[in-house]
């Protein structure tokens, strides 16, 4: 492999001495036009037209040119899954021999088009857990040589990012700090002085409190971190009802910097304020302060700042989600992993790493999607429509009617009512960002805490029960069950009914 890598090398040195055009030395393998990248819009475009079609997208689905392309508007960086299985323990002989093979490919391709950088380093990343590597690449030949090694389960760029150059995209991805003037009439309040939120009596959930209140049962939750200023979620997380002896853990995964290389991530305090909602969602306290309650108002709380908003678009977030399931997924204490975050189409490492965390026991409950009218065609998205995840998405409180920005579809498993059918406001009640503030929070995300936290009442209910048997028990204490609607899935759960 050395003595044909010297051969090549020298090769181009000699091609490049005689002055010509670097890419001459492509012209008998690679179209001229293929020189240059497409434009991002086209590469949009394209994969647009695939979930519309398909219901989904898959880079493995597009061409050489293509997927070049993307790689070269993301800062050259390209994602490879190797090996039989999506993930691997002990880093086998086997797979340690593939990754080698697929370094050696690249670099010999690089080396040739004289990308000599690349060539003697293209490694970047190598998952400590998964089968998978990023790297380096600059020409198409590296990826039309890597596509024919067959080698390989995946190839993807790892930097593109599909919304940056969606003009017409303008959301908020869900961030929000500001608190909001909350309704009385949604909420009321219980003892020792918690406000329970309208949308919880339509699940049964405070009735389901006098069986099981979640103790024992920790929940991991991956978002956008918690905030530092709410001490519901701090220090006072056993505040009133809930009792003393359970945690809250706070971890960040998320790298906040525009460069690939950085590697110190932010830390887990939430700078959007979705997070500190989910939260809030499945595990405040059953506090004395006259602030809202979670579902689970005696579960245990993990949480992993894994990226900076809810749309999983770019390098850092879609390895700091990766990288935050992986950590859940080597937890003995967590059963369940609430995702209120995800993409338009699959991300292939993150991927793996659901499928990792599944591979360990894992309840993975993830939001089916929630957007404006611009996305909402693109149906259950990415990683509800796995089928290792359970899919949940919000309705109105007249009827299965989705939510005004939730999304529908075949892969949804459950709905939460989230949503008054005659004020698309009013959502469900939660903690604010800020002591002694509170907030509304809506659409998929808020469906899906929900459901993380009505999961964990019912095993705490049956603690020696496996996922397989507490998502049994969700089904049959839905609304629709044994039937699936084709767009609601099972329906609402009755929490009350599932921890009888």
């Amino acid at each position: 492999m050395k003595k044909n890598l010297f051969i090549m090398v020298m090769l181009f040195f000699i091609a490049s001495c005689s002055q010509q055009d670097e890419f001459t030395v492509h012209q008998n393998t690679q179209n001229q036009s293929e020189l240059v990248p497409m434009d991002p819009t086209e590469i949009n475009s394209a994969i647009k037209q695939s979930i519309q079609t398909k219901g989904d997208f898959n880079w493995n689905d597009a061409s050489d040119y293509m997927l070049w392309s993307a790689v070269m508007h993301g800062d050259s960086l390209l994602t490879i899954g190797f090996g039989n299985a999506p993930f691997n323990m002990e880093k086998s002989a086997r797979n340690e021999d593939i990754k080698q093979s697929i370094l050696a490919i690249i670099s010999e391709t690089e080396a040739i088009a004289g990308n000599l950088k690349n060539a003697q380093s293209p490694l970047v990343y190598d998952d400590e857990f998964l089968n998978l590597i990023d790297v380096r690449i600059s020409d198409i030949e590296s990826v039309r040589q890597l596509r024919k090694s067959n080698l390989l389960r995946y190839i993807e760029p790892a930097g593109y990012r599909f919304f940056s150059y969606e003009p017409d995209f303008k959301s908020s991805k869900g961030c929000s700090f500001a608190a909001s003037n909350v309704n009385p009439s949604d909420y009321r309040t219980i003892s020792p002085n918690s406000l329970v939120s309208w949308t919880y009596d339509k699940h049964r959930i405070p009735q389901a409190w006098s069986k099981s209140t979640g103790l024992g049962i920790t929940v991991g939750l991956i978002d956008t971190g918690i905030s530092p200023y709410q001490s519901l979620l701090g220090s006072n997380f056993t505040d009133g009802y809930s009792t003393s002896s359970r945690y809250i853990a706070k971890y960040g995964t998320y790298v906040d910097s525009w460069k690939w290389w950085a590697t110190k991530t932010d830390g887990p305090n939430d700078k959007c304020g979705h997070g500190t909602s989910m939260a809030s969602t499945i595990a405040a306290p059953r506090n004395n302060d006259f602030m809202p309650v979670g579902v689970a108002y005696n579960c245990n709380l993990v949480s992993y700042r894994g990226t900076e908003d809810v749309v999983l678009d770019g390098y850092h977030e879609q390895k700091g989600v990766a990288n935050a399931l992986n950590a859940l997924a080597n937890r003995s204490d967590v059963k369940i992993i609430s995702m209120s975050i995800g993409h338009i189409f699959t991300i292939n490492r993150i991927k793996d790493a659901v499928r990792y965390a599944y591979a360990r026991g894992k309840m993975i409950i993830a939001a089916g999607g929630t957007s404006t009218n611009w996305t909402n065609w693109a149906g259950v998205i990415f990683p509800a429509n796995m089928n290792e995840t359970i899919a949940v998405t919000g309705i109105k409180d007249n009827g299965y009617n989705e939510c005004e920005t939730c999304h529908k579809g075949s892969k949804i498993d459950f709905t939460v009512v989230m949503e008054r059918y005659w004020d698309d406001s009013r959502h469900s009640v939660c903690l604010g960002y800020y002591n002694n503030t509170k907030d509304y929070v809506g659409g998929s995300s808020v469906a899906t805490a929900t459901t993380a936290g009505i999961a964990a009442l019912i095993w705490a209910r049956h603690p020696s029960w496996t996922r397989d048997q507490v998502f049994y028990k969700m089904k049959q204490s839905a609304d629709l069950y044994p039937n699936k609607s084709s767009n609601y899935g099972y329906g609402n759960i009755d929490a009350y009914k599932a921890v009888l």
